[in-house]
């Protein structure tokens, strides 16, 4: 076993979206997305995240199944929970579902939820899921209020959106990181997990990792791609690793 996942208690979960975009540019099966899951899982990564949207333009509702049958580590699906993903979700039951509130058509998940104004609909959503075995997450931005209404509708854990820090780092990494210090404290105080994705790069990952109380798990798909255009997929998940160790 890779002593790295030893003394690593932060997850790192691969989100391969954008190996099916690149399979989709050409058509066929290159890269094959099934492959690379199980290379991913076998280089050192605890988890497989993939994100369905409507349009099946990067993951297809085909591939999640295919998905199920292969990966030995973690499983975690997310996106809006409409009612095609809730089925989706249901019949392949992963160990994580992640509820994502993104407009249909939207380029990436960029806000997390309102989880007041939304209440009704969460709890019921993640009662749902919950009720069939499922781990729930839900994508939410680092503000205080929005953190106890994820504990009224029965969130286990929260994903930070970490766009905004990503986008603040550079220019003061201190203020970046303070309202997900905060959040992150009051998250625990709840009992609430924490998870967190979006824009976390080898830049920024460490940094955001020494300062998130309990942080359990991060997703990242886009920058551990492109980064292993240049280092390999091997060395690039074991970077990322190391960055969270």
């Amino acid at each position: 076993m890779n002593l790295l996942i030893l003394i690593n208690l932060t997850r790192l979960s691969v989100n391969v979206n954008k190996i099916a975009t690149l399979r989709n540019a050409r058509g066929g099966n290159l890269p094959n997305l099934v492959q690379v899951a199980k290379d991913c899982e076998a280089f050192g990564a605890q988890g497989i995240t993939v994100h369905p949207r409507p349009d099946e333009r990067h993951i297809r509702y085909a591939d999640v199944p295919a998905l199920k049958e292969i990966v030995t580590t973690e499983y975690n699906i997310e996106g809006n929970p409409n009612p095609k993903f809730l089925e989706l979700v249901l019949a392949n039951r992963p160990d994580q579902c992640t509820l994502v509130p993104d407009a249909p058509g939207i380029l990436t998940s960029d806000k997390g939820w309102d989880t007041i104004s939304n209440e009704s609909f969460l709890t019921d959503v993640i009662g749902e899921l919950k009720d069939a075995g499922i781990r729930v997450s839900i994508f939410l931005d680092a503000e205080e209020k929005y953190l106890e209404g994820a504990k009224k509708v029965g969130a286990d854990r929260i994903e930070f959106y970490t766009g905004d820090y990503a986008k603040q780092f550079h220019e003061n990494r201190e203020r970046a990181i303070e309202p997900h210090r905060r959040c992150a404290k009051i998250a625990a105080e709840l009992g609430l997990g924490v998870n967190a994705g979006h824009d976390l790069n080898l830049d920024n990952l460490s940094f955001y990792k020494e300062h998130i109380e309990s942080l359990l798990e991060v997703s990242i798909g886009h920058a551990l791609i492109a980064d292993a255009i240049y280092y390999g997929l091997k060395n690039t998940i074991q970077m990322y690793l190391r960055q969270l160790s």
